[in-house]
């Protein structure tokens, strides 16, 4: 039997949730006995070392997306694949231009990981028509298109007139097998160090510095929660916030308290000692570090944010959903989190779909590819 080959175009840009998501799918792809072309735009961040072995990394390098249109169509139309996956917005317009120039029959799968409309709620009217106009002019052509989540896709639809059958709904490759070895490693942090520890409890967020993920309130929170009882906050994640986070801080008297502890490659054995995960974003596609602190058992608290948590939570019945940007009711979220944590198990069974196989066999699926093996279990 022909072993299939699928092609998928992407950039990797930098440290963050899309480009280790890729590479979880890519050793999902390669365990189903597929051989992947991979086309990357861009190859910066410490994630390109994450590629598995088995892949054909093409490096194109474009300085823009639209640059790489005649890079990627002349792939197209020389090696045929069987399918194409763009993991990216960016990425998926130059791929249906690509088919459509190189004149092959190419299925074309677009992934969407963020909720469009609450990612531009802070724009001007034109500036969301500029960016909603490729995407009823493009979007269409796409044969299929998986979102990260049942709002993502109503969202799209919605914004690009698009066919509701032509979506699919599918969870991320977050829970790959070497979770649980890697968050047994040491937290090499005082706060939750055993030696060291003391019964105060922890709370741990992650992510980028930027205001997306709304860590002012966070603070904010924090300093209320902290006035009503002991308490630690530990963030990692770099940014451009960084320096104002780190004087608001100061501003609320919470600095002894508060460590932003910069980006860490494995965040695991903190987020699995931690007492509570809490995510303040004001908007997401499917929260990645949501569903790993889940998995690991740890409790969690977040906004009802567009989308993801809701889902994710079950509706608040899997951890206290806030509004976003409100102070109190997170803080209350927290104190509730930390008083009447969700047990370990009932967390870990609601995110067991969120598995690598699980995700690449949905995937494949939705590329209209068969898988020719049988997955093994592999350590990335």
């Amino acid at each position: 039997m022909t072993t299939p080959r699928l092609a998928v175009l992407v950039s990797y840009t930098g440290d963050g949730g899309v480009e280790k998501m890729m590479n979880h799918l890519l050793r999902g792809f390669v365990d189903a006995g597929v051989q992947v072309d991979l086309l990357l735009l861009k190859a910066r961040g410490g994630h390109v070392e994450g590629i598995p072995a088995e892949v054909n990394v093409i490096r194109l390098d474009a300085r823009t997306s639209l640059l790489a249109l005649p890079a990627v169509t002349r792939y197209v139309r020389r090696q045929r694949p069987d399918a194409l996956l763009a993991a990216k917005d960016r990425a998926g317009r130059v791929a249906l231009r690509a088919r459509r120039l190189a004149r092959v029959p190419t299925r074309i799968v677009l992934r969407m990981g963020m909720h469009l409309s609450g990612s531009l709620a802070d724009k001007t009217a034109l500036q969301r028509w500029l960016r909603y106009r490729p995407v009823r002019r493009l979007y269409p052509l796409a044969d299929a298109i998986v979102a990260v989540a049942p709002p993502v896709a109503d969202d799209l639809a919605r914004i690009g007139g698009i066919p509701s059958e032509r979506f699919r709904v599918i969870a991320n490759p977050v829970i790959s097998p070497s979770l649980s070895a890697r968050a047994e490693e040491a937290a090499e942090h005082p706060w939750l160090e055993a030696a060291t520890r003391s019964e105060t409890p922890v709370i741990l967020a992650v992510g980028r510095l930027r205001p997306q993920k709304d860590f002012a309130t966070l603070l904010r929170a924090f300093a209320l929660l902290h006035a009503r009882r002991p308490c630690r906050l530990i963030i990692l994640g770099e940014g451009p916030e960084r320096d104002r986070l780190q004087g608001l801080t100061r501003e609320l008297g919470i600095a002894d308290h508060v460590d932003l502890a910069g980006f860490r490659s494995n965040p695991y054995p903190l987020m699995r000692a931690a007492s509570l995960f809490v995510l303040s974003s004001r908007f997401e596609g499917s929260p990645n570090v949501l569903v790993e602190a889940m998995a690991l058992g740890t409790p969690v608290v977040a906004t009802d944010c567009p989308s993801g948590p809701r889902d994710i939570l079950a509706g608040g019945r899997l951890g206290p959903l806030v509004p976003m940007g409100d102070t109190s009711a997170l803080a209350e979220g927290m104190a509730r989190g930390l008083e009447a944590p969700i047990e370990p198990g009932l967390l870990q069974q609601a995110v067991a779909n969120y598995t690598v196989e699980t995700s690449a066999r949905a995937y494949l699926e939705a590329l209209g590819i068969a898988p020719t093996t049988n997955p093994e279990t592999h350590t990335p």
